[in-house]
């Protein structure tokens, strides 16, 4: 079955009782449960089953306003401080170069180590670590066992960035994100939640 996604608007309601219109994205898929979502760009998306009615949905979206209205609010203010933080940035196109480029160098050198640091303890093996700029991905793990990061890593806590190193050697024990795959990323660090948490709602303060 194909995937479907529509833009549509829902009535919610501010704790003042104001009734707000907000446009979502809907994305349709095999998937068995309703997700909502705050994209990178501050928008909101909901990602439902095949059989999830645009009626069940925004009732989801009406049950959960509160969050969603507050995810808002919060993205749009760190949205505003990055741009803010862009316009006064005082250094060079050529400055950016170079710091790019050395992050990029320290990343070569010290994810490896993460890596092989957390391979012993998961008793997994793997092939190459590519050092990337992934727009949308942290880290990524391939069928031939390769693995990518994103340089941009190294200007997160380290604790967040060893999570993204275990995610990815998870993966080469579970190619998908089961309760098992779950499983075996919490054995390693129990408080991987919070460390993904972070990630996810800083993820796009990570720049030069």
């Amino acid at each position: 079955m194909k995937k479907e996604t529509i833009v549509r608007e829902v009535i919610l309601h501010t704790k003042g009782g104001m009734p707000l219109a907000v446009r979502y994205t809907l994305k349709r898929s095999k998937r068995r449960t309703l997700s909502i979502l705050i994209t990178k760009d501050g928008n909101l998306e909901v990602r439902a089953p095949w059989y999830s009615t645009v009626a069940e949905i925004e009732r989801f979206l009406v049950l959960k306003q509160s969050w969603v209205l507050e995810k808002l609010t919060e993205k749009q203010q760190r949205l505003e401080e990055l741009q803010k933080r862009k316009d006064r940035d005082p250094l060079t196109p050529e400055q950016h170069a170079y710091l790019e480029k050395l992050y990029r160098r320290k990343a070569a050198e010290y994810i490896p180590q993460r890596c092989a640091y957390y391979a012993e303890i998961l008793g997994v093996s793997y092939g190459r670590i590519s050092i990337r700029e992934q727009k949308t991905r942290w880290g990524s793990c391939s069928a031939k066992k390769n693995l990518n990061f994103n340089w941009k890593l190294m200007l997160a806590p380290p604790d967040v960035l060893d999570y993204v190193v275990v995610h990815e050697l998870c993966h080469l024990v579970h190619m998908d994100h089961s309760q098992a795959f779950w499983a075996l990323v919490g054995s390693v660090l129990p408080d991987y939640r919070v460390r993904r948490r972070w990630l996810k709602e800083h993820g796009d303060e990570l720049m030069l």
